[in-house]
């Protein structure tokens, strides 16, 4: 089954990085707007078919996953529509209808390493797109309604996330760490405790119960996040989007 994949930005870029990577870089046929962009692609992943031509690349395609830009949107599917036909076409770009679209699908930028975590909105072909994108990490199905929450918990949350892994650098920098061994510090720590928690399948607050002494430091820090209004700020940030 061929799959085209108009787009190859950092979106679109992730998700044929993880695509090639699981084995699927003989069926993918790959656009950009450049043949800088086309040429790193072929070079790091010689079997993928690039091509600068979107309705070249749709006509040889059996999957068409949009990865442009949302203003771009309505532009390339007015392009290829005339040669999608009976062809299966899922859209990656947040927020955008369309009523040729099959699929609307939100990943997150570690498509790349196989560890995004996509979202799928509830539609008669979702079952298909979902094989699609479990190759790159895990997925869920969810209602038209669910969809932009999930998107500011995994699309958008990922750069959270990162900005949480700043903050801890920053702190382990103040305290006396090396900017390189503060981040490899801050990332592993996250590791571990996501490690943890998908292993003993604990409830986060029960997971902190067993760090948390009576008395000692770590409840000390706790509640200076709290003194800070560190839940409400995550949730804030979420919501934020939303609006």
């Amino acid at each position: 089954m061929k799959i085209a994949v108009i787009g190859a930005g950092n979106m679109g870029g992730a998700l044929i990085k993880g695509w090639a990577k699981s084995g699927l870089t003989t069926d993918l046929i790959i656009t950009a707007q450049t043949k800088k962009t086309l040429d790193r692609f072929a070079q790091d992943y010689p079997d993928i078919t690039t091509m600068l031509d979107n309705v070249a690349a749709v006509a040889e395609a059996d999957i068409v996953v949009l990865a442009v830009k949302p203003w771009l949107v309505q532009q390339v599917i007015a392009q290829i529509q005339h040669i999608l036909k009976d062809k299966l076409l899922i859209s990656v770009a947040a927020g955008i209808r369309h009523e040729r679209i099959d699929v609307y699908a939100m990943p997150n930028i570690a498509a790349e390493l196989g560890e995004s975590m996509t979202f799928i909105e509830e539609a008669e072909k979702a079952e298909t797109a979902s094989e699609l994108f479990e190759k790159v990490g895990q997925c869920r199905i969810v209602p038209q309604h669910l969809m932009p929450a999930g998107m500011m918990m995994a699309g958008c949350g990922i750069a959270y996330v990162m900005r949480f892994i700043r903050a801890m650098m920053e702190g382990g920098i103040e305290m006396g760490f090396y900017p390189d061994d503060a981040k490899q510090i801050s990332m592993q720590t996250m590791r571990g405790a996501v490690a943890f928690l998908q292993k003993t399948k604990l409830h986060p607050e029960a997971a902190i119960d067993k760090v948390t002494t009576p008395g000692g430091i770590t409840i000390k820090g706790l509640n200076e996040l709290d003194h800070a209004a560190f839940n409400s700020a995550v949730i804030r940030c979420l919501k934020a989007g939303l609006k």
